[in-house]
């Protein structure tokens, strides 16, 4: 089996909600092609199939079991290849503290993006779900992290993101870390009153904001937060 017919088994099990069948393509991938372009399989694997199943279940042609089956197995998959991913920590481009906030517990597209992160060259502090303001921000002073991304896709929780910031302007910890912001609630304006400083829609271009984030050596706050990019970390 070549990485196109991994890629597809990936895209089809998701597609199923068969996290059996995701789990051992990924394990093919691991054991038999060595994960040669991993960001392949998230970004032509399991993204397509997660937008897929998304929009199904919003228009009606798909159900909340769908769904979840669906998740589950994109979730095997990445359980799979992340910590492959994870392994070299050598010529990482910068670390990223990432997480759901308190009173959520999704993380799909956590996850997913995760992977991109990984695959690109960054190191990842996966925090999980249901993360508290000081949790990020513990993580973030552990880690040396340049980053903390912070997701929701629950608008009752949006509040946690304001909070986070907060947080780190009263310890005077604010120009330590760029904060960035995403999910199904989140929309520019929300990141801009908040002054978190980056926002996007897709997930596979989550990379980009960060290196946007990175580059020139800025020093958080940005004067003007970055809520043109492209991240959906929900």
């Amino acid at each position: 089996m070549n990485l196109e017919e991994v890629i597809t088994k990936v895209y089809e099990a998701v597609m199923e909600g068969d996290a059996e069948a995701a789990r051992t393509a990924a394990q093919i991938a691991v054991n038999d092609l060595k994960l040669g372009e991993p960001l392949r399989i998230v970004r032509e694997g399991i993204q397509p199939a997660m937008d897929k199943i998304g929009k199904d279940f919003e228009n009606g042609e798909a159900f909340l079991p769908n769904l979840m089956l669906a998740g589950d197995a994109a979730i095997a998959t990445l359980e799979v290849i992340l910590p492959f991913l994870q392994g070299d920590e050598t010529g990482i481009r910068g670390v990223v503290v990432l997480g759901t906030v308190y009173g959520d517990m999704h993380d799909i597209g956590k996850n997913i993006l995760s992977a991109i992160l990984i695959a690109n060259g960054f190191k990842v502090v996966d925090l999980g779900v249901n993360v508290q303001p000081k949790e990020f921000l513990e993580a973030a002073e552990k880690a040396g992290a340049n980053i903390i991304a912070t997701s929701t896709l629950l608008s009752t929780c949006l509040p946690y993101q304001r909070d986070l910031v907060n947080l780190l302007k009263d310890s005077g910890k604010r120009n330590k870390f760029f904060v960035i912001c995403g999910g199904g609630p989140v929309t520019p304006e929300w990141v801009g009153s908040i002054h978190a400083d980056g926002y996007g829609r897709e997930a596979p271009d989550a990379v980009k904001v960060c290196e946007q984030l990175l580059s020139g050596g800025f020093v958080p706050p940005l004067e003007k937060p970055i809520v043109e990019g492209a991240l959906k970390i929900g």
